[in-house]
């Protein structure tokens, strides 16, 4: 196959003196899916934006079917023939697929009045020529996450790319989705086009890719035929050392509850349930999963029980306490830890430094508050224990926490929430968008605190995740328990997948140990 794009001795400087890429070189034939992979901050997201006109590299070139080229801009890629569906999709979505789908390059009635037809006839002929359906009058808000993904890759493919980038595709897709996906993408590749492919799942990489390209510290460490490649090795030359892929644990010994919901319900806005009736219990020593597509409820039941929102209806209680009038610090101070879903809105304050993030809940403990004066020695010499501890990769406590990758910023709010001595952990999300190193270390942490007694509300997108760690496991569906399992080893992905898109529902007795039955 000819080589349709090369990138060649990338180098990558931020102002902060950060080096991102280091002499990288990069490249992809005409028909193939190629993976880029690396831990967070190895350099392959900066790579990608510099292929996709994004930021401009201080030295190298890169050639476009033979010719060399120098892309300013995102425009520029894409009048290239270089498209980019990027992990948290560019859509608006109040607009139909149509609207979205001819932003910027709308067809006109006449000078002036927008041609809403001819975008719903343009919408319906590329996504007949590249087999991927999807209804060009739908709200986008209503579409599910697979459907919206579709849309950005039509998106790309009508404005005539002919080398797509996909940043982390199947992050929240469940296994019918992600199946699905990967059958349009082989649909396009068998049409001739290219696909570069970033994702941490080493199960699809091998599933999908052609070849891959691992990136370390901002080098490349070469290009390796995905077959010829064992999913060991590849993590090995992703970390530097070799990472258990599976979560070793041995079986829970539950104690007594610790968080139990009754009839917990919360309504938005217009008055419509998005928690609804949930009646659930979480013991100590017990990891407790809760699967679901995004937008069914996992997140506004993080927020009830962590005191971010309050409830419509229902009861929560942790340790035997009501909680439901409690403030965020009150329910912290019942030995509550929470690693939020958005690590940058709710986990850290970016502006601060890491040693301001790391002791932000203790500053008023008497062990790091006199009277009088914070004792600053003890909270440097805390900090300085958990960044060593929690293997945070920095230049020290002073650094600023948002000039760390995004597993570093990661390790930081885990490193708080779990020194905290927690009897509950609510963890949304813990391992997103972070490397294998990163979600290795990370899992463990929670498996060592569940081995100690700590009870653990795991939510996650993450399908294997779920089944690995969890004891016990739950699926949301539409706000409410569609299934509950209490032995999470007892069913498959495919099945989680078929509870989770509503296709199948349990009866309310099969569910008795989510319900308190």
């Amino acid at each position: 196959m000819e080589e349709i794009l090369a990138m060649k001795g990338i180098t990558k400087v931020y102002p902060n003196g950060i080096v991102a890429n280091k002499d990288v070189d990069f490249s992809v034939r005409k028909g193939e899916i190629h993976a880029i992979m690396g831990e967070n901050g190895a350099g392959k997201s900066t790579l990608m934006k510099i292929l996709f006109g994004m930021e401009q590299p201080e030295e190298g070139e890169i050639y476009y079917k033979g010719e060399k080229v120098i892309l300013h801009s995102p425009n520029t890629a894409i009048n290239y023939g270089i498209g980019m569906v990027h992990q948290h999709f560019m859509l608006v979505p109040s607009l139909t697929v149509a609207e979205n789908m001819v932003l910027g390059v709308e067809p006109k009635k006449s000078s002036v009045l927008f041609d809403f037809e001819k975008a719903v006839q343009m919408t319906e002929e590329v996504s007949q020529k590249y087999n991927l359906a999807i209804d060009p009058k739908a709200i986008v808000e209503d579409l599910a996450v697979g459907k919206k993904q579709k849309l950005e890759i039509l998106k790309a493919l009508l404005r005539g790319a002919e080398v797509l980038i996909l940043d982390e595709p199947t992050a929240v897709l469940t296994p019918q989705e992600t199946k699905e996906l990967f059958e349009e993408l082989i649909n396009l590749k068998n049409q001739g086009f290219t696909i570069i492919f970033i994702s941490h799942k080493l199960k699809e990489i091998k599933q999908i890719t052609d070849r891959l390209t691992i990136l370390r510290n901002g080098r490349s460490m070469g290009i390796h035929e995905t077959k010829a490649i064992s999913e060991q090795e590849i993590s090995r030359l992703m970390v530097g050392r070799d990472v258990v892929l599976k979560v070793d644990k041995q079986p829970a010994t539950p104690g007594d509850v610790v968080i139990e919901t009754k009839g917990l319900s919360y309504h938005d806005a217009t008055g419509k349930p998005v928690v609804n009736q949930m009646s659930f219990r979480v013991r100590k020593g017990e990891i407790m999963g809760i699967a679901g597509v995004e937008g069914n409820g996992q997140g506004e039941l993080v927020e009830l029980i962590t005191g971010l929102k309050k409830p419509s209806v229902g009861d929560i209680f942790i340790g035997g306490v009501p909680v439901k009038d409690l403030t965020v610090k009150e329910i912290r101070n019942l030995k509550t830890s929470h690693i939020p879903e958005d690590r940058m809105v709710y986990g850290v304050a970016a502006e601060g430094t890491i040693g301001e993030n790391l002791i932000s809940d203790r500053f008023d403990h008497p062990k790091y508050n006199g009277k009088l004066l914070q004792k600053v020695k003890s909270l440097i010499s805390r900090s300085e224990e958990l960044i060593k501890d929690y293997k945070v990769k920095c230049d020290g406590h002073t650094q600023q926490v948002n000039m760390l990758s995004g597993g570093n910023i990661q390790k930081v709010v885990v490193a708080r929430e779990f020194s905290s001595d927690p009897k509950l952990i609510v963890a949304d999300q813990p391992t997103r968008g972070i490397d294998v190193g990163s979600t290795e270390f990370i899992r463990r942490k929670l498996v060592e605190l569940r081995d100690e007694g700590t009870a653990v509300l795991l939510v996650s997108a993450d399908l294997n995740e779920v089944l690995e760690l969890s004891d016990s496991l739950m699926v949301m569906y539409g706000g409410e328990i569609a299934a509950y399992f209490e032995d999470a080893s007892q069913v498959d992905e495919m099945e989680l997948g078929m509870y989770m898109l509503g296709l199948k529902t349990m009866e309310q007795h099969e569910m008795g140990g989510a319900t308190g039955e």
